[in-house]
């Protein structure tokens, strides 16, 4: 009881929890492209399933912290570069995040003109599970970045656990709410895609050790989404004012 009454440990905890929403982001917006696919009655379920492998996922790392170190470590070496566990874990789950982001943007613009064949492509529709082992697999590249980030900020597990707890508790109500908000708006998921092409990209030049400061990676996701925003705002505007022009013609018609 007096640990929890010290201010140190109560602004781990809130700056921790805050940094592991801020990461979770690209996760809730694969998940919610993921689940946009399935039948109505299966989304929530799928998405709180998949936030849930999520928060077992990373506190099982948490709690397996010595085996998080020995990623670090050079398994072998090709051409004098020194390549590690954790290495080739963002660097497959990078290719894969690539490859579903561009196969998706490949799918919507299949779709043709119907803003309906964009939302939910007809070809290729997954099953419940096979949605769950996407979900599981990205979880896991994510979580490299969540948990390396818990350990850089804090060595207390207890408080590590409760900052993610909490985070995937907090991405679960949101993770409804942007799912409908992404599938309402076909320009805001393939916004999305090129979001999750960019972070893909970013895991594969990290694996390679090119690192790219997450802060122009948020920096970038932002703008893009203030801007989106605005265009939603212009496309609503004239959306109401053209019903105006079409009907005054007709009002203003001779006998």
């Amino acid at each position: 009881m007096e640990a929890l009454a010290t201010p140190e440990l109560w602004a781990a905890l809130l700056t921790l929890t805050a940094l592991e929403i801020v990461l979770g982001i690209d996760n809730i917006i694969f998940i919610s492209i993921i689940v946009s696919k399935l039948p109505k009655e299966q989304q929530a379920r799928a998405r709180t399933l998949g936030l849930a492998g999520a928060l077992f996922t990373r506190v099982g790392l948490l709690f397996s912290l010595a085996w998080m170190a020995s990623l670090i470590h050079p398994l072998f070496t090709v051409m004098e570069f020194p390549v590690s566990g954790r290495d080739l874990v963002l660097f497959f789950g990078g290719l894969f995040l690539l490859w579903k982001a561009t196969t998706e943007i490949h799918e919507s613009l299949e779709g043709g003109d119907d803003e309906s064949s964009i939302d939910v492509p007809r070809r290729k529709v997954p099953t419940f599970l096979s949605a769950i082992v996407q979900i599981m697999i990205l979880d896991i590249v994510f979580s490299l970045d969540s948990v390396i980030t818990a350990v850089g900020m804090t060595n207390n597990l207890p408080i590590m656990v409760a900052a993610i707890t909490i985070a995937i508790i907090t991405m679960m109500f949101f993770a409804g709410p942007l799912s409908r908000f992404v599938d309402a708006h076909p320009t805001v998921k393939v916004l999305a895609l090129a979001f999750l092409i960019m972070v893909g990209g970013a895991l594969v030049a990290e694996s390679l050790h090119f690192h790219i400061p997450k802060g122009y990676l948020y920096f970038a996701m932002a703008f893009s989404v203030g801007v989106e925003m605005v265009n939603l705002k212009m496309r609503k505007s004239i959306d109401r004012r053209r019903p105006r022009h079409t009907e005054a013609p007709q009002s203003g018609e001779n006998p």
